[in-house]
């Protein structure tokens, strides 16, 4: 897509990113070098909403911070990796918009929190200058599937004001049945669901991502929590009868992790 067929378009692009692995935020493979690419196809963002199912809370918070912290939310990995700043201004204008959208569900402002490894370690590769506004929007798991399409939903006059939302976790996401020695193939249940979830996109079957369930033990495997699920949820709400979809990258890691992208646009 060029930059003057994005301009013509009347939404932003909507993106949901398998994020997987921390390391990938200091790596050089093919899965970053296409979140470069795509950051390339579009007009730079007015700002980026990010979904990220590294923020997990009782209740919709939204941050307002005009200088948001890196966050190293995890543990055990090389020294490299705590070393890493991604100074992105935040937006609160944006943020107070986004909270004014959704203020039916009642959600909060909040400057007490950062931008997660969720969101920083694909931004990074997207816009290595960190020179784009970004907020993140919680997700608040004490609502239903259907309540996050519900709120995915309201979120769509972004789109016509310039900012990205980004969606980033992962279709298939099991700790517990990593395979270490397998760092480029899944599981035959892990690539069964993730074809489930592509067929169901390419079907614009909402309902069946919702009841994401009935696919069996392979979506038990797939999904122990929802966490890592829950971004892709808002692409679903987002999507216009007008976008294209398309799959900009796939491919798994460990056995157990999708790294499967989304896009419309």
């Amino acid at each position: 897509m060029t930059q003057t067929t994005c301009m013509a378009s009347l939404a932003t692009p909507v993106l949901f990113l398998g994020h997987g692995s921390p390391m990938n935020a200091i790596s050089n493979n093919a899965f970053t070098s296409k979140l470069a690419e795509l950051a390339a196809q579009f007009i730079k963002p007015k700002a980026i909403c990010c979904i990220s199912a590294h923020w997990q809370t009782r209740g919709v918070y939204i941050l307002e911070n005009a200088r948001p912290k890196t966050l190293h939310d995890f543990l055990g990995f090389p020294a490299e990796l705590y070393q890493v700043e991604y100074n992105a201004p935040g937006s609160p204008e944006w943020a107070q918009e986004t909270s004014m959208l959704l203020a039916e569900h009642d959600p909060s402002l909040t400057e007490q929190w950062g931008l997660d490894h969720g969101t920083w370690s694909i931004l990074r590769h997207m816009f290595p200058k960190a020179d784009v506004p970004v907020f993140q929007m919680s997700l608040d798991l004490s609502r239903s599937i259907k309540d996050h399409l519900e709120l995915a939903r309201e979120l769509k006059a972004l789109r016509k004001k310039g900012v990205w939302i980004v969606g980033s976790g992962n279709i298939v996401h099991n700790l517990g049945r990593l395979d270490w020695g397998n760092t480029r193939r899944g599981h035959e249940w892990a690539h069964v669901f993730d074809d489930y979830v592509r067929q169901a996109l390419e079907e614009d079957a909402p309902d069946r991502l919702v009841n994401f369930r009935q696919c069996g033990i392979e979506a038990k495997w797939s999904v122990p929590t929802l966490d890592h699920y829950l971004p892709l949820i808002y692409l679903l709400g987002l999507r216009e009868p007008s976008d294209t979809l398309s799959f900009p990258y796939h491919g798994f890691e460990f056995g157990s992790i999708s790294m499967r992208a989304v896009l419309l646009q």
